[in-house]
């Protein structure tokens, strides 16, 4: 799902994306300098290896989400260190956004139920 970044105005443009077992549900607006904010809701089960043992197992996900959006190349002039994605050509990509975050919560350390408790 794509998202045209000159269609989010001051009124909050609301989304919601599955894949699997897992959702994104947000909206965007237009924030300030020329940015738009995400601000959403990941929620539901990713697939994951143990750290430990290597198993696959299923994390429970429960994560808010916020970031910038910056219609192209974003210069932080005033180096205010937040949070931008930039957008290419205009359009917000959710799917790829989904996808990035799911990456990103699977490359951290995680263990099954069994490795934390010990046992192997």
């Amino acid at each position: 799902m794509k998202i045209t970044l000159r269609k989010v105005g001051r009124s909050p443009l609301h989304f919601e994306k599955d894949r699997d077992q897992i959702k994104l549900k947000g909206f965007l607006q237009y924030d300030k300098e020329k940015l738009v904010v995400l601000d959403a809701k990941l929620s539901g089960i990713v697939v994951t290896d143990c750290a430990v043992c290597g198993e696959e197992f299923e994390l429970e996900v429960d994560e808010d989400l916020k970031f910038y959006i910056s219609d192209g190349v974003f210069i932080d002039e005033k180096n205010s260190m937040i949070d931008v994605v930039e957008a290419k050509n205009g359009e917000l990509d959710i799917d790829e956004l989904l996808e990035s975050e799911i990456e990103l919560i699977k490359s951290d350390y995680h263990c099954c139920e069994f490795c934390e408790m010990g046992e192997d």
